[in-house]
């Protein structure tokens, strides 16, 4: 395939931001610009019209599917790059997510094939993930949804391909996929792309940290050399420039610069806390905000404990990571959408391309280690000028992880303290009150569950004797239920955390006592004992029992003399007598449970 022009532009460097508080446009290499600002010049009037996508010049069907979504005005990304593709222009565009790139280029391609009646895909948009596919699939179904003969199809891994080559082999305008299926589906004659006169790379950067480089050039070969090219990309590193320097001609290259507004939707916090206080952490945490909840964690393994943890705890709770099969991962994406599930622990690569509206708090449960992928995971909330709040979990050691993060994105991430048992029962009394009181009112609607009620209360009155504050008490102890409403639990570690940090350091020391606790926890409740930490725990599948039997078969120490036992995902908390003899302790150190 002969290369095209090289842009004079592309290689040379981005201007810092003079103004990171306001949203800022860059035209480069453009020999139309007086024209192209007349053109933005007439869409920003467009900004008090009842719709600001009207001087784009669209079919009315895609002005129809606009307003059903509620779309008015053009967001920055949309009112650079539109008319540029409108006019058939390549286009080189740098913008984060969720400023609104899938429109600004999906739009454009809806109204060009909007009288298409070939049977082949006119045009090819490749993303990263299968997520991102599903997702850009969707938008470009939603934005034609009003054209009953506009057709998008989304092939990716994990699904069957009868199923994509029985849709490929249909009319199709649009085919969004990710690179390694595009490429089988090319190699097997299955996918016909003879007629492509559009490309779209959306996330590039992503590809490439996902090593995609290969199989992008490789795709890009095969396609008819005439065709549109249009590159998208939060950030601009040498490889994706040397690709719009090779295969992009003269493009358009628009910049939008928003980072410092779009994270300032986001309300960043940290919370100071040991490792083995991070799920009795999240489960306070989760006391206060439970419903659309994204926790980030860096294992596979993790995800399955903690999600058991919550559920145990009456959370409604899935798990999103790469053993989850695609049909169960789109089924699990949509229960988050419509409000079945409440609370979602991922790993990073699962929820790559996750765009869910109700999602209003994302955890860092494990500290992310550079820029890209904590940006990535606060992302998933505060999207499209919808607000959000992050809150990271820090230890001692991460400290300066912080620090750097910091520097980096530069924001202020604000230390919050872990809710206490104070604030944690004012918010169960209310929303005890807010149920109670929703309750009401909808009794009071529905004049059919009225009359049952009234009968109820009769009955209760003439048969059993009963007055109204005796049946209100009962009433609220049904809703209850039979666990403790108010949380009584000690909450001492909590105010420890930085004492504790202090100590971390001191552990250890001397290498005879790895298991000693130095810092010995349950101190201010019995002087007589110390605690022990041992390596294994609940995905060790270790149970209360196995660790008493196992310390009194290697030991002499009696059941009966064994303290207070905390068993944590990896390592147990243990509290044994002090003053053992060395060769007890010794044992403890070899000692051995479930082989």
């Amino acid at each position: 395939m002969a290369l095209k022009k090289d842009s004079n532009s592309l290689g040379s460097e981005q201007e810092k931001s003079q103004n990171e508080d306001s949203s800022l446009l860059e035209f480069k290499n453009l020999d139309n610009k007086k024209e192209i600002e007349s053109q933005l010049l007439e869409v920003s009037k467009g900004d008090d019209n009842e719709n600001g996508f009207l001087d784009f010049g669209f079919n009315q069907s895609i002005l129809n599917s606009l307003k059903n979504k509620g779309y008015k005005n053009p967001t920055p990304i949309q009112k650079a790059a539109i008319p540029e593709l409108m006019l058939g222009r390549d286009l080189l565009g740098q913008a984060q997510t969720g400023t609104g790139k899938t429109a600004a280029f999906a739009l454009p391609l809806i109204e060009k094939l909007t009288d298409n009646k070939e049977l082949n895909a006119k045009v090819l948009v490749m993303t990263p993930t299968r997520e991102l596919a599903t997702q850009v699939a969707e938008s470009f179904k939603s934005y034609s949804s009003e054209s009953s003969n506009f057709k998008t199809v989304a092939i990716y891994g994990g699904t069957d391909y009868r199923n994509q080559i029985s849709a490929l082999k249909r009319k199709v305008d649009v085919v969004v996929g990710t690179p390694g299926r595009i490429m089988d589906h090319i190699r097997q004659g299955t996918f016909k792309i003879k007629d492509i006169n559009c490309l779209v790379l959306d996330e590039a950067d992503e590809m490439l940290n996902m090593g995609f480089l290969e199989d992008i050039e490789w795709i890009i070969d095969q396609l008819p050399e005439n065709k549109q090219m249009v590159l998208f990309s939060a950030t601009m590193p040498n490889e994706i420039r040397n690709i719009a320097k090779k295969y992009l001609n003269e493009p358009a290259e628009i910049l939008i610069k928003s980072v410092k507004k779009e994270t300032q939707l986001i309300t960043q916090r940290y919370i100071n806390v040991q490792r083995h206080h991070k799920l009795d952490a999240l489960k306070r945490i989760l006391e206060i905000t439970n419903e659309g909840v994204i926790i980030f964690v860096r294992t596979k393994l993790l995800t399955t404990s903690i999600a058991e943890a919550l559920e145990n705890s009456g959370h409604s709770v899935a798990v999103l990571n790469g053993d989850i099969p695609q049909n169960q991962r789109e089924n699990t994406v949509d229960r988050l959408k419509k409000g079945f599930i409440d609370i979602l622990v991922a790993t990073d690569v699962a929820a790559r391309g996750l765009d869910v509206e109700r999602i209003k708090l994302v955890i860092n449960y494990d500290f992310p280690f550079d820029k890209e992928t904590y940006t990535h995971r606060i992302g998933r909330t505060g999207r499209a000028g919808r607000s959000g709040e992050a809150i990271l979990f820090v230890n001692q050691r991460e400290k300066h992880f912080l620090r750097n993060l910091e520097n980096s994105t530069r924001n202020k991430i604000v230390e919050i303290e872990i809710p206490n048992n104070k604030i944690i029962n004012e918010k169960r009394m209310g929303k005890l009150i807010s149920s109670l009181n929703k309750s009401s009112l909808s009794q009071q609607n529905n004049e059919e569950q009225k009359a049952l009620m009234i009968d109820i209360l009769d009955t209760l009155r003439e048969k059993y004797s009963m007055d109204e504050s005796n049946i209100a008490m009962a009433a609220i102890n049904l809703a209850i239920g039979n666990k403790s409403f108010f949380m009584n639990e000690d909450e001492s570690w909590i105010y420890r955390q930085n004492s504790s940090d202090r100590n971390r350091s001191s552990r250890n020391g001397n290498g005879n006592n790895r298991m000693r606790n130095t810092n010995r926890r349950n101190n201010y409740q019995n002087d007589s004992f110390e605690t022990y930490k041992f390596n294994f725990g609940r995905m060790d599948r270790v149970r209360v029992a196995n660790i008493i039997s196992s310390i009194c078969n290697s030991t002499n120490i009696k059941g009966r003399s064994i303290g207070k036992i905390q068993i944590f995902n990896d390592y147990s908390l243990v509290d044994l007598p002090k003053d053992l003899h060395d060769e007890v302790r010794k044992k403890l150190r070899n000692l051995k449970i479930r082989s």
